[in-house]
Formats: C-alpha cells, sequence, structure tokens
C-alpha cells in the first residue's frame, strides 16, 4: 500500500482562510455592482419604450417607471445570495407593474411589443459581470499575499 502526506505551508492555509472570509462577506458588494450596471440601463430602456409605435398619445402616469428598483440581497435556504432588478407591486389601481411590463416586451392584439428587458439583458451582461469581477478581485487584493 501506498501511503501519501501532503503538508501545505502554513501561511498558504492562512490566505485561503483570510479568502474564504472575504468570499463569505463581500457577496452584497460584487451583487451590488452588477446591479449597478443593469437598473440604469434597464430604466433608460424602459424610459425609451414607453410612447413608442402608439397610434394614440401616452397614457403613461409613470407608475412603471417609478417601481423600477433592486432589492436588498437577500440570501436563500441554500445559501445563496440574490439581488433582482424589477418592479415593486402592485399599481394604485391594483393591476400588477409585471402585468403592464409584460404588455411592454411582448405586446398584445392590439398594442406592439416595446421590448426593453430583452435588450437590457444583452447589453449589461458582458459589463455587470466585469464589473463583479472588479468587485471581487479588489476585495481579494485587500486580503493580501
Amino acid at each position: 500500500m501506498a501511503r501519501v502526506q501532503i503538508r501545505l505551508p502554513n501561511a498558504f492555509i492562512d490566505s485561503l482562510d483570510a479568502a474564504s472570509r472575504v468570499l463569505e462577506t463581500s457577496a452584497d458588494e460584487v451583487l451590488e455592482a452588477g446591479t449597478a450596471v443593469v437598473e440604469p440601463r434597464m430604466r433608460a430602456n424602459l424610459t425609451g419604450a414607453i410612447g413608442r409605435a402608439t397610434k394614440n398619445p401616452s397614457r403613461s402616469t409613470g407608475q412603471l417607471l417609478a417601481a423600477l428598483g433592486t432589492t436588498s440581497v437577500k440570501v436563500n435556504n441554500k445559501g445563496n445570495h440574490n439581488i433582482k432588478v424589477g418592479f415593486a407591486e402592485n399599481r394604485r389601481d391594483g393591476r400588477a407593474n409585471a402585468l403592464i411590463a409584460n404588455v411592454f416586451e411582448h405586446g398584445r392584439s392590439d398594442q406592439p411589443a416595446r421590448p426593453f428587458l430583452a435588450p437590457t439583458r444583452s447589453q449589461t451582461h458582458r459589463g455587470a459581470i466585469e464589473a463583479m469581477k472588479a468587485a471581487l478581485t479588489a476585495r481579494i487584493e485587500q486580503v493580501g499575499p
């Protein structure tokens, strides 16, 4: 029987432990860096979609745009950190903002689609990932060698 024993230097083990602590404490900051890229672009795309391609003058009340925002970071039962950019519910008339956003995105029989979600996703995907990488790298570099 062969037997192998690997001994790691204490400094390496200590730096792994420190990096692990940084990763646990920086999830919120990293996710918020990503949403800082997504939310402004979504707001701009929604603003451009409101009133576009309509036969009649826009009847926008501004409620959908005002409801757009970012949630706080939440941890689910599996330990995953989540943050969402979306719409607060409900409107003053009781209708769901998600329904209104869906009509904008996909249209209906008497209203053409005015997508703003899909373009936001394609426009911000790389930028959000890069912003999160940069935030995480900055946090890890604080740990030091």
